[in-house]
């Protein structure tokens, strides 16, 4: 073996052994015999990454699109991190021929996106259709098809015509699930022939809890101890936004299933997002905490669509503001859906607020009576990211996705985001080179693959996300793609994670992509103008950076 040769590989080793062997304040990074190939999954297995419409798209006011809630939120001064907003995004909405072809070059066989609310119905019920978004999500569904990927749409997913929050108070108002049923009818007609993958509504337990607990998304509701916003009443408004959710999905199923289809074939979910839970303390009381925790997260959203009522565990500390089902409801919402979409990024710790004390609000029923923390005895459950309770704990993938296979009789579940943010503190070059977020991806698919061994009915697996974007209230601090976007020329350049994700969907092993990167060291950037809007960066790593 040539000199320069010996010297890399053995650099790798020496970089992988302090990797390994080095400590930390954290439990959970698992990376050390962490290894996974594609052939470990299902070979009819969707592998895709997945955006959102606010987060990528921009052109905000083009071609007749109306304002969204997001519009109107992020031009207020000091909602968003650095005062940032999505007018451009990542300007897919001029872009996203190039990024159909990035998602290609990847190797996946599906791609995860929403719907902007107010490109399609500017004006919801109260106006017309917009022939221009009509046309845009046509353009993309018909070149992501061309390309061999499947459409994975989303309805909604957080953005909504402003017009409908100034009129009724969008959510909190039982007149949204009308508006909702109009918008999904019109993606069933103008898409349901093409898309084949259908969620209603994404992760309708987090947008109660960071627009009606903590305040933090549009419309800015909370009350103490979660906030001190103008409005809003942290206990009840969630339940009423939520319940709200659930009955429109409920409506656009039943329509969906009456009227599309058996003719479009297609199928039909919901995503709802979840943290894996552990005992913060050998006791009991805290192990019935974990299980309050899942059933007042997860099984708010998924219990009604599955048996027709929340959780007993909701219902048993229920107060009379808890919505019930009328009996016609109950009918039409029990199986609507075909599959779950389930969203995991993390783990906390639970620790029980009904015979203990706790303090954020962890006594309050909206919290399940209970406490959640990333941390025990002064030592984190796993690596910290770049973002507030998400941690680095590969083995809950594993555990939640056979909680939820258990509760809700094996029905088939893709898991619609997961991805790593790294710490904001670190220098730009690691950004490019985010051996971390390989060790993530590495260390999460496994546990996912484990899972299956045992017999859950998992599908598909989405990245989050395709490219860095606008991260809501977080802006563009937080950085979750697989590609870099340079904020001023808006050019998408490959991590490290892009090239191990496309080596991963090959089937190669990660010490084969090991081996490769660090024996054949390759400049470090080369650039290919694609188009006049967008440069592709092809970047390879050294061996220091692997």
């Amino acid at each position: 073996m040539p000199v320069n040769d010996i010297i890399h590989v053995s650099l790798m080793f020496f970089v992988v052994y302090l990797l390994v062997s080095s400590t930390s304040n954290a439990e959970g990074f698992e990376i050390e015999s962490q290894d996974v190939r594609r052939s470990e999954f299902p070979d009819n297995f969707l592998f895709g990454t997945a955006v959102s419409s606010y987060q990528v798209e921009g052109g905000y006011l083009e071609d007749g699109k109306g304002l969204s809630n997001w519009d109107v939120f992020t031009h207020i001064p000091g909602n968003i991190k650095n005062n940032e907003n999505g007018d451009d995004a990542d300007d897919d909405y001029h872009l996203f021929l190039e990024d159909a072809e990035i998602a290609q070059s990847l190797g996946v066989n599906a791609y995860r996106f929403s719907i902007s609310w107010a490109r399609i119905l500017p004006r919801g019920s109260f106006g017309e259709v917009n022939p221009g978004g009509i046309k845009f999500y046509n353009k993309i569904i018909d070149n992501l098809l061309l390309r061999g990927i499947e459409p994975f749409l989303t309805i909604h997913h957080f953005d909504l015509p402003q017009e409908l929050e100034d009129r009724y108070g969008a959510w909190l108002s039982p007149l949204m699930q009308d508006d909702f049923l109009l918008l999904a009818k019109t993606c069933f007609k103008s898409f349901g022939g093409r898309v084949k993958y259908w969620t209603t509504i994404n992760e309708p337990n987090v947008f109660a809890e960071m627009s009606y607990v903590r305040g933090l998304y549009p419309p800015a509701h909370c009350s103490p101890p979660f906030g001190n916003c103008s409005v809003g009443n942290a206990d009840i408004e969630p339940l009423i936004v939520v319940h709200n959710m659930l009955l429109a999905h409920g409506k656009a199923v039943k329509l969906y299933r009456e009227r599309f289809q058996s003719k479009q074939g297609g199928s039909i979910g919901l995503v709802v997002q979840s943290h894996m839970y552990e005992p913060l303390r050998d006791v009991e009381s805290d192990r019935q905490a974990v299980n309050r925790a899942l059933a007042f997260t997860g099984g708010w959203v998924l219990d009604p669509l599955v048996f027709g009522d929340y959780p007993p565990e909701m219902r048993q500390y229920h107060r009379s503001e808890l919505p019930r089902f009328s009996s016609e409801e109950t009918e039409y919402m029990k199986g609507s859906i075909d599959f779950i979409g389930l969203n995991h990024y993390s783990t906390l710790y639970a620790k029980d607020c009904i015979h203990s004390p706790c303090v954020l609000g962890g006594d309050h029923f909206i919290r399940g009576f209970t406490f959640t923390t990333g941390e025990r005895d002064g030592t984190l459950i796993g690596e910290p990211t770049g973002v507030e309770r998400f941690y680095v704990v590969p083995r809950g993938m594993e555990k939640i996705v056979d909680h939820v296979s258990k509760r809700y009789n094996n029905m088939p579940i893709y898991v619609t985001e997961n991805g790593y943010c790294p710490p904001l503190t670190e220098a730009a070059p690691n950004l490019l080179h985010d051996v971390n977020r390989v060790h993530f991806y590495n260390g999460y698919l496994a546990a996912l693959a484990r899972a299956i061994r045992k017999g859950a009915d998992v599908r598909g697996y989405f990245a989050w996300s395709l490219m860095d974007n606008f991260e809501w209230a977080g802006g563009y601090s937080s950085t979750f793609g697989l590609y870099y976007v340079d904020r001023l020329t808006m050019n998408r350049t490959p991590k490290l994670s892009a090239k191990w994700f496309q080596h991963f969907l090959a089937n190669r092993s990660s010490a084969r992509f090991n081996r490769q990167r660090s024996v054949n060291p390759t400049p470090k950037s080369r650039r290919v103008r694609k188009s006049k809007y967008i440069v592709i960066a092809t970047t390879n790593a050294n061996a220091t950076d692997v």
